[in-house]
Order: C-alpha cells, then sequence, then structure tokens
C-alpha cells in the first residue's frame, strides 16, 4: 500500500459534548479545524455553527464540567470560553441560534478561572466551581442567568464543588477534596448563609499525620423526597460504589445495593446522575470500556434497580463514551461514542424500552480499509512486587505486510490519576493507530496510579511520583523483550504531561532501554513545576506530590532534571506557549540544557496551544513529527 498519511485519521472529525433540545442536537466539533459549538436538525441537516470562526473551544475533558449547557427557555447557550488553551475559563452567553459570546456575569468573574459544576434548566440557574487567578482561594457560586445575580456559597483553600441542589434551589450539598478519594461532605443553606459539615473531618481539623478514612464522595444531591442525599463513595467497596445519607441522622452513611447489573469484568463505577424524579444514570468503566445503566432508586429500601442497558451493548460496546446528555422533554437520551478504530459518532437512545438507538453521523477516516487500523490486544502483566498492571498491545495489522519483529514505543497517558483507553476522540488514539500504520508496536501501560481501577490502585501513585510507577515500565520492558513479535532494542518512550514527566526519568535514569524519546509538555524539575502552576493548585500538590519546603531533598531526587546528563537517547520535546499547567518555560529548561551540553534534542512549540494539542494543522505537524523522529532512530523498516 501507499505510505499512510496522517490527514487520513484526521479527516475522522470529532463530534462531543453532545446535548438535545427539542429537534435540534447540539455537539463540540472541529469540522472547522479548531474545536468549535454546532447544531443540527435531528435527523440530519447541514451543521450550524454557533460561533465566529476566530474563537476555539478547549477539549471538553480538561474541564472540570459540562463545556457548554442549553437553556432552551431561556434561549440561550452558557459557554465555558477560554484563550486558545490558557485554561482561563469564563461563563458566555450566546443565543440560540448562535453570536458572539458575551460574558454572563459582566466583570464579576474575571478574576477567576471558572468550571460548570451543575446546572437547572428549568429555573435557568447555574452553579459554578471558580479559582482565583491572584491567590490560593476557591469559590462556589450559584449564577441566576435570568438575573444576572451571583450567589456565593463556599470559599476556601481547596474550595467545595457544588455536586446538586434542592428544588428551590435554597440548599446545595458541597464536596471539598483534598487529593482523589479524601473528601468531606458539607451542606449549604440559604436560611444561614452558611455550609454546615455533614460528614468527614476537614483537613484543617486534623493533626498532623493524622489519616481519615478515605469517602471517595462524588455526584452528590437530593433524593426526589428531598429527605436524604444519594452519592458515589468508596466507603463500602474499593471500586466505588452508592451511599445514602439521611439529613436527619447525618452521622451515618448507609450502603445502597445496586441490582441488575448485567455487564462483567474488572473496573469501577464512575457517575451517577438524577435525571428527574427517582430515575437515575449510573455509569461504569469496565476494562477501559463505557457502561451506562438507567435505573430506579428506592429511598425506603435503599437499592438502586437497574432497568436498561444505554451504552455498553451493540452497536455501542467495547468502545468510549465521551458523554451523554439526558433531554427530559423528549426522554432520551444523547451521547458520543467511540472506538479503538471508529471515530467518535452521535447517537440518540429513545423508547420505552431504550432499545431505539439512531446514529446521526458517519465519521470515518478517509483512503484507509477497516482492516488496516489496529485493534489492540490485552497485555495485562503482573508487576516487579506482584501488583497486577492493566495494559494494551497494538500491533500493526498482518494487512501491512510487515515482517519479523517490530520496533516498540511504549506510550505513557497523563495524569497520572489518568487512564489509556480505546478512545478515538482522545489525542493518543491517532497517533497509535498511525505509529501501527508506519510499522511500530505500541505498548499502553495503566501502571499503577492510573484510574478505572479502584481507589487503591488510583492512590499508590500519591507522594510517590518516579518511584514504583516508574518500576512498573522498567518491569514491562522486561517482559516485552521476551515477546517475538516485539524488537525490544529499538525502543522509543513518549508520554504526555505527566506521562511527558515519566518518559523523561525513564530517559534519564534508564537510558540503556530507549533509542528515544518524546516528552510532550511533562515536568523536568518538580520544584520549578510546583512553583509555576496558578496559585489554587499548589496546596493539593503540596499534599499528592510533595511540599516544596518540607521535601524539598525528595522532589529534587525525584526530578527528571537530577538526572538528565545521564540521558543518551535523542530527544524530542513539545510543547503548548499557552499552558497554564505545564508552562512552556519548563520545557525550554530541558531544551536549553542539553544544547549547552551537546546532546541530541528538537524542539517543537505551539504558539496558539495549551495543555494539549487541537487545532487540525497543527495535529498534522506534531503526529508527523513524533512518528518521523521515532522512524528516524527505531527504523521500522521490514526486517
Amino acid at each position: 500500500m501507499k505510505q499512510p498519511r496522517i490527514e487520513s485519521l484526521l479527516s475522522a472529525r470529532l463530534f462531543l459534548a453532545a446535548q438535545s433540545a427539542g429537534d435540534r442536537l447540539y455537539f463540540v466539533s472541529n469540522m472547522s479545524g479548531a474545536l468549535s459549538l454546532y447544531v443540527m436538525d435531528d435527523g440530519g441537516s447541514v451543521p450550524e455553527p454557533l460561533l465566529p470562526p476566530h474563537i476555539a473551544l478547549q477539549n471538553p475533558i480538561l474541564l472540570d464540567g459540562p463545556l457548554y449547557q442549553v437553556y432552551s427557555r431561556l434561549g440561550q447557550i452558557l459557554l465555558m470560553l477560554d484563550d486558545n488553551g490558557d485554561e482561563n475559563y469564563q461563563p458566555m452567553i450566546i443565543p440560540l441560534e448562535g453570536g458572539y459570546p458575551e460574558p454572563a456575569f459582566g466583570e464579576a468573574l474575571a478574576a477567576y478561572r471558572c468550571h460548570l459544576v451543575g446546572h437547572d434548566e428549568e429555573m435557568d440557574m447555574a452553579y459554578f466551581f471558580a479559582e482565583s487567578r491572584d491567590e490560593p482561594v476557591n469559590v462556589t457560586f450559584r449564577g441566576n442567568l435570568r438575573t444576572g445575580e451571583l450567589t456565593e456559597l463556599y470559599r476556601g483553600l481547596y474550595g467545595g464543588v457544588a455536586s446538586g441542589y434542592s428544588a428551590d434551589h435554597r440548599r446545595a450539598p458541597i464536596i471539598e477534596g483534598y487529593t482523589p478519594g479524601d473528601h468531606v461532605l458539607y451542606l449549604w443553606e440559604e436560611a444561614t448563609g452558611q455550609a454546615r459539615l455533614l460528614y468527614g473531618r476537614p483537613l484543617a481539623e486534623r493533626a498532623p499525620g493524622e489519616e481519615e478514612p478515605l469517602t471517595s464522595f462524588g455526584a452528590a444531591d437530593f433524593t426526589a423526597s428531598e429527605r436524604g442525599l444519594l452519592f458515589l463513595t468508596s466507603l463500602f467497596e474499593d471500586t466505588y460504589g452508592l451511599g445514602y445519607l439521611d439529613l436527619a441522622a447525618p452521622e451515618t452513611v448507609a450502603r445502597v445495593e445496586v441490582r441488575g447489573v448485567v455487564h462483567s469484568g474488572a473496573g469501577e463505577m464512575e457517575q451517577l446522575e438524577r435525571l428527574r424524579d427517582n430515575r437515575y444514570a449510573l455509569q461504569y468503566n469496565i476494562d477501559g470500556c463505557t457502561w451506562l445503566y438507567e435505573g430506579t432508586f428506592d429511598e425506603d429500601a435503599l437499592e438502586m434497580r437497574l432497568n436498561h442497558v444505554i451504552c455498553g451493548r451493540a452497536p455501542l460496546a467495547g468502545g468510549v463514551m465521551d458523554s451523554f446528555h439526558y433531554d427530559q422533554a423528549g426522554d432520551r437520551f444523547t451521547l458520543s461514542f467511540c472506538t479503538a478504530t471508529s471515530p467518535t459518532q452521535l447517537y440518540t437512545v429513545e423508547g420505552h424500552d431504550r432499545a431505539t438507538v439512531r446514529r446521526h453521523t458517519r465519521e470515518r477516516v478517509l483512503g484507509l480499509p477497516d482492516g488496516l487500523l489496529s485493534a489492540g490486544e490485552d497485555a495485562s502483566f503482573t508487576s516487579h512486587d506482584g501488583l497486577r498492571v492493566s495494559a494494551r498491545l497494538y500491533l500493526p495489522s498482518p494487512e501491512l505486510g510487515y515482517q519479523g519483529p517490530r520496533p516498540l514505543v511504549y506510550y505513557i497517558h497523563g495524569g497520572p490519576q489518568g487512564q489509556e483507553r480505546p478512545d478515538f476522540a482522545w489525542f493518543s488514539m491517532p497517533l497509535i493507530q498511525f505509529l501501527t500504520l508506519n510499522g511500530f508496536a505500541v505498548f499502553v501501560p495503566n501502571a499503577r496510579g492510573s484510574t478505572g481501577y479502584g481507589l487503591s490502585y488510583m492512590k499508590h501513585v500519591d507522594r510517590d511520583w518516579g518511584g514504583q510507577d516508574r518500576l512498573d515500565h522498567v518491569h514491562a520492558m522486561t517482559l516485552l523483550a521476551a515477546d517475538p513479535r516485539i524488537d525490544a532494542g529499538r525502543a522509543g518512550v513518549v508520554g504526555r504531561s505527566y506521562g511527558g514527566y515519566m518518559t523523561l526519568t525513564l530517559a534519564t535514569r534508564h537510558p540503556e532501554l530507549w533509542s528515544a524519546a518524546v516528552d510532550l509538555f511533562g515536568p523536568y524539575d518538580l520544584l520549578t513545576f510546583i512553583d509555576r502552576v496558578p496559585p489554587t493548585w499548589k496546596p493539593y500538590f503540596a499534599i499528592a506530590v510533595g511540599d516544596p519546603d518540607k521535601d524539598r531533598e525528595f522532589l529534587i531526587e525525584r526530578s527528571p532534571r537530577h538526572y538528565i546528563d545521564d540521558i543518551t537517547c535523542p530527544l524530542l520535546v513539545i510543547q503548548g506557549n499557552n499552558d497554564p499547567r505545564v508552562i512552556e518555560q519548563e520545557s525550554r529548561d530541558v531544551v536549553e540544557h542539553l544544547r549547552q551540553r551537546g546532546k541530541e534534542v528538537e524542539y517543537l512549540m505551539f504558539p496558539d496551544e495549551g495543555h494539549d494539542v487541537l487545532k487540525y494543522e497543527n495535529r498534522v505537524v506534531c503526529y508527523g513529527a513524533i512518528t518521523d523522529f521515532f522512524s528516524k532512530y527505531l527504523r521500522p523498516s521490514a526486517a
């Protein structure tokens, strides 16, 4: 076959964050080359842009809440807008038919980085988690879109998320979190203007070194009767379950039994959303794939009965649901779904028995038959200390005709509380597929610290960046060397964000393993990295990674900078100029240090990107640069 082009894979446009309202489907897509907001008729029509072409939206996955919300009764759309990836989100308003965004609350939130964490379309209300851009303070606001009124609900160093609200919006459960799993639950009441503690011990009240049972509170909201709160928790199961708190006796959390699960496999419960009355949507991540159920909650029996599978069975099987939206008026679900080999598509699921599944898009890659893409295979392994690590191995399709053991690209996801999944919407999957098309084997581990496998597994990486997680990767390389299909002597490592940190760590501390390395916006010096993040993020990193004052020597020892002179393989560094998480200077420090020492290093910086590479032209350049770099040093031609 002809040499594959990355443009063939990227021709499959993204369809994300779908919502339905009446006979219209709203969604986010990169049809113009950058992410923007569109609408089309239910049943099909030419998509209509709702924003001017120069305005680019952020990847919805990076936001702590929806990127937008349709308010049909108000005739408006609430949109969380940043500036080319700087993540300084502001709530903006456009008409339903589209237009130029205007601030939803004037300049009242201009000093904050805002996230939409709750909404009520019937009452035209919205809830925001707002991070100060000047000091380590987080504030929760309730906003009335009809009147423009903002009400402050909660303020603190760590902040609290309003995860639900009462029917009259006079009460709201507030979840304050410190590190993953370490949460306490409050109830804000308009009558007092205060949030009273319901369950857990706030961090400020703990003695030094004192540990509290991890609760992992999430998605807390009132039940239909408003006698209590229903929520996600790890109090009863490490892979999460449902808990109930009676507001008349909040000192006890009761276990809620879930009946009617039909899936099997390893994974975790990941989302709960009240639809209306006592009907709920309950979502699972099972072996990296999405299962979404519709169920009914019996408050007296403390039982959730799952009645229908919305996602998880064909045609919505073996892949990842980007998000879902429940349309009360139409009594239907709208969602975006993809797999490792199929791009994102828009679907609606409706009917009394939820058996009517309609597909509204026909996205595909161009010029590449389905048989040329790699579905991957399970490559989970037992690590050096007996811990099971989930992983997948993507090999070139036999139809491509490559002969002999394939050179290896070792791909590390970000987070570290993240997970690599069969998800064509995310940055990694087009890259993985393009690498296999070019003759590489791609190994993708979910090392300790990853999400998707329970709380204990995720907590392994707390205050241990570059420790046991690093050894998982080193051990995996010894196992891969025994696979006759792989040439581990021609191996490269690549990762994004935390994965970029781990790439630098492995390339500097284990140089004998690698012939090439690619770092995408990875922390290089943990001290400068923590110092450079936004002020509201510093308290979290001091707990989860290390305190720059108290743990200075530890952070130095775990920084790739401490070992940088030991790197022997060529390095490609990729960075977005507007990145607020790993700022451009962090990557430039790596490049300048290596250049001063005469090491092989290339630098690719995108002036109009943040903590991602989203614009079409930039993606073409980025994927091409990575593949060309590995081709140069790993030589994937037929053996």
